[in-house]
């Protein structure tokens, strides 16, 4: 398995990129020299909840590698003293073998 990042020529798709987290996954990848960083903004908007949408982004982008902040991983008006913000790893998969 190649190393990731020493695979900076791979595609990569960042979800959220727009988020806090999200923007600091596709900050981090152009840091380390990352060109073919995959987004998706309002206009081209990826319903995640939606699975044969996913399955035909993937199949038609075949990014290597994918990076999805967990949902409500950044703050937002709902969080409070009490309902702390949620860890923000991300989760990472990799369709490379």
């Amino acid at each position: 398995m190649t190393d990731f990042l020493s695979d900076t020529s791979a595609r990569v798709y960042a979800a959220g990129h727009r988020g806090m987290v999200g923007s600091a996954i596709v900050r981090a990848l152009e840091g380390a020299g990352f060109l073919s960083i995959l987004t998706r903004s309002s206009s081209t908007k990826l319903d995640l909840r939606d699975q044969a949408a996913v399955n035909a982004f993937f199949a038609e982008t075949q990014p290597g590698y994918s990076f999805s902040p967990p949902p409500g991983s950044a703050a937002s008006s709902q969080t409070t003293p009490t309902r702390p913000i949620p860890s923000t790893t991300a989760t990472i998969w990799s369709g490379r073998t």
